[in-house]
């Protein structure tokens, strides 16, 4: 299946998703002007990745490695905080129906309220996140 690379504007972050190397992220700020319009293909795209795995029963071939969801986010806006809980959900779901998930939360050295809202993700899900403080994006 194809993945995604859509390039981060000023208003929505960067989506990078390449199955073969097992490894979504979404990089900058997320304020997009109709925020369903950006999300839904994300997700849909996501969702429809997951369950070919499944369907297919390639499970065992699959958690050979974890795939990776990296976070590293900037800023993001109560709209966009809505559907990237969505896909924080299906990442669960799926790690619940067997695929191996990792979630790494990235925050900057000093941005303490970005590292309490993946802890809040985090609890919202029951899923542990890795929390990774950088210098810089």
């Amino acid at each position: 299946m194809k993945g995604l690379n859509i390039p981060e504007t000023e208003k929505s972050p960067r989506i990078f998703f390449d199955p073969a190397d097992y490894i979504f992220e979404m990089q900058g700020n997320s304020r997009p002007e109709n925020v369903r319009d950006f999300y839904f293909p994300i997700i849909y795209k996501i969702r429809k990745y997951f369950e070919k795995v499944l369907n297919k029963k390639q499970v065992e071939k699959f958690n050979e490695n974890c795939f990776k969801f990296n976070f590293k986010l900037d800023y993001f806006n109560s709209s966009s905080a809505k559907f990237i809980a969505d896909i924080l959900v299906l990442i669960k779901d799926f790690d619940d129906e067997g695929l191996n998930m990792c979630i790494n939360w990235y925050f900057i050295d000093g941005d303490e309220d970005m590292k309490e809202v993946g802890e809040d993700f985090s609890d919202m899900i029951s899923f542990s996140f890795n929390y990774i403080m950088v210098d810089k994006f």
